[in-house]
């Protein structure tokens, strides 16, 4: 009987350890996707005024390609709704720099590069209206190589593209992801 006595103890103070669990984590909301975006629940808007290309060697759709991505990153991993102006989260931002320079010298006595480097590199001016401390203004860089044979123009889309979804990566982590 003694037995039977510490089994229903014990299974009683293991329901109330999971009822104050429970209880304690909807004290502290803090809403998680798959994404690893950790948003506050009190935050619902967001708005991405369109990028300016500030760089001196343009590619002239580069600017609305990262402003769009971004856009898109934001609607299809998050619940936030993005508004034109005065939300929640607020991006700006600039391309700085798209630039091309060889990165794989062949030797001998013609030196020629083998490898060539597209750089992209973005300014991102980062506000949190709810949280001020998570305000950020950083630059970001990533770049894609390609062979020295092909010609910037034949590939430049394809690197741009592969470029600009790493880019909104990184700017959807530091901003919104927290790790």
């Amino acid at each position: 009987m003694e037995a039977r006595k510490i089994q229903i103890l014990s299974t009683t103070k293991l329901y109330i350890s999971l009822v104050l669990l429970l209880i304690s984590q909807s004290c502290f909301t803090v809403n998680y996707s798959f994404t690893g975006a950790s948003i506050s629940p009190d935050v619902k808007t967001v708005s991405i005024k369109d990028f300016k290309n500030l760089a001196p060697l343009i590619k002239p759709t580069l600017s609305i390609d990262i402003t769009e991505a971004l856009k898109d990153k934001f609607v299809s991993q998050t619940n936030l709704q993005l508004i034109n102006y005065s939300a929640d989260l607020n991006f700006e931002g600039q391309i700085t720099g798209y630039n091309v320079k060889p990165i794989a010298i062949k030797g001998g006595e013609n030196s020629v590069a083998s490898l060539n480097r597209l750089t992209i590199t973005i300014k991102i001016k980062f506000s949190n209206i709810k949280d001020p401390k998570q305000d950020f203004e950083s630059s970001f860089s990533r770049y894609a190589d390609f062979p020295s044979t092909d010609n910037l123009n034949n590939v430049q889309d394809g690197l741009a593209e592969e470029i600009t979804s790493q880019l909104i990566d990184d700017i959807f982590n530091k901003s919104v992801a927290n790790w």
